[in-house]
């Protein structure tokens, strides 16, 4: 058990890196924007790669990795908490259209990748 943990806190602790560098890169690439690209663009990611990641694990026994990259380095990566926090913060702002452009994109897309990164494991090993 106390590995499972020690793999979990590693996993949270790369994860929540790898976000802040995303967030970063995107920042000083882009600038300042009034949407939050970064929380979007790592819950889309992460949600990529968790599709993925179960589609390989499963077909290739990996299973026991989970703890690792699901719950560790992906629910690290990936910002729900962050997200409400940023719809509140544009709602409370009167921006409702990016409000609602954002919770949409992010709910949409970060499905939609879950989708294409199951369908691509499936493809991989055929």
């Amino acid at each position: 058990m106390i590995w499972t943990v020690f793999q979990v806190a590693l996993g949270g602790a790369i994860g929540a890196t790898l976000r802040f560098l995303v967030g970063l890169g995107l920042h000083r690439a882009l600038g300042a924007t009034a949407f939050p690209l970064g929380v979007i663009s790592v819950n889309i990611l992460g949600s990529f790669l968790m599709g993925l990641f179960v589609g390989l694990a499963a077909q290739r026994g990996l299973t026991h990795l989970s703890p690792l990259v699901m719950t560790g380095i992906l629910g690290g990566f990936t910002t729900f908490s962050s997200f409400s926090l940023e719809v509140v913060t544009l709602y409370e702002r009167g921006d409702l259209g990016l409000a609602a452009a954002y919770i949409l994109g992010s709910v949409i897309l970060s499905i939609a990748a879950i989708f294409l990164g199951l369908m691509l494991s499936r493809v991989a090993l055929t």
